[in-house]
């Protein structure tokens, strides 16, 4: 072998490590939980009709990759869908007819495809439409996708929901994170998984400690969060409790902000929406 031949795989074997360290970190993963509040509201800037256009204009600001929704209901996506041109979404009605709140979720699309999608119900029947167990007063379920990248085909599963919300609850709370869980048990491993939702319960709570075993709390995990530390603030500027949260597995949370925009001065929803960015795993 020559020496130049020689000296020339010396130089590649000591460059080598220098060139992979020089790869390009992949771009971040944003994603956003939003209780957008049902259109029920009949006095001021309540009205769905007068905050629709402070909720488009928050979410072009920060423009996730991927949002969930809890009380979205048809004329709300279809509004949102029409005002957000690159996004798609997705999402069933939570009563067997397919009527009701939906737990939509919407992607921006020139960044993601949806390789599969479905629905389960948050009850001892996951697979039945409208079911419910735990003594709760309404369906509660789960709709989850599972995206890849166009960029680079990284995929990860989101899971979006909203858990029953009255006090007594709690029981049925904890039931719910317990059938999540043993959904995400089911699914790859080395798939990265995101769950947003409004879990009507705080981080002091069973529900919490539950989900929290088994998942990361992006919140929790970055040093700087942005923003209120509590989300539901009922129309006003003083929240009282953190019950929307960005849970995760397998990847990294980078940045966390509970938004508190008011766009034209006003209130988008009652529960302020959170952001978190990821970074994926090497």
């Amino acid at each position: 072998m020559s020496r130049s031949l020689l000296a020339a795989i010396a130089v590649l074997c000591i460059a080598a490590p220098a060139l992979a360290l020089a790869a390009p970190t992949p771009d971040p993963l944003r994603v956003m939980s939003f209780n957008v509040r049902v259109p029920v509201d009949t006095d001021g800037d309540k009205r769905w009709a007068v905050r629709r256009t402070a909720m488009v204009a928050l979410i072009e600001q920060v423009h996730p990759d991927v949002f969930g929704t809890q009380e979205l209901v048809k004329e709300q996506a279809q509004y949102l869908a029409a005002q957000l041109p690159d996004y798609r979404w997705f999402g069933k009605g939570r009563r067997a007819d397919g009527s009701d709140e939906h737990m939509g979720v919407f992607y921006d699309s020139r960044a993601l495809s949806v390789v599969e999608s479905g629905d389960f119900w948050l009850s001892e029947t996951p697979e039945v439409p409208g079911s419910s167990s735990w003594n709760t007063d309404l369906p509660r379920m789960v709709t989850w996708a599972l995206f890849e990248r166009r960029s680079d085909k990284r995929r990860f599963y989101l899971l979006n929901t909203h858990f029953a919300h009255r006090d007594q609850d709690e029981a049925a709370r904890e039931h719910s994170a317990r059938v999540i869980l043993s959904r995400i048990a089911t699914l790859p491993a080395g798939v990265p998984v995101v769950v947003t939702g409004d879990f009507n319960s705080n981080p002091d709570q069973g529900t919490y400690r539950i989900l929290t075993a088994a998942l990361g709390d992006a919140r929790a995990r970055v040093s700087e969060p942005q923003g209120p530390e509590k989300t539901f603030q009922d129309f006003t500027t003083h929240p009282t409790r953190r019950i929307d949260w960005i849970l995760f597995r397998g990847l990294t949370p980078t940045g966390f902000s509970t938004l508190d925009n008011r766009p034209g001065g006003v209130l988008p929803s009652d529960h302020y929406p959170v952001l978190a960015e990821f970074a994926w795993p090497r």
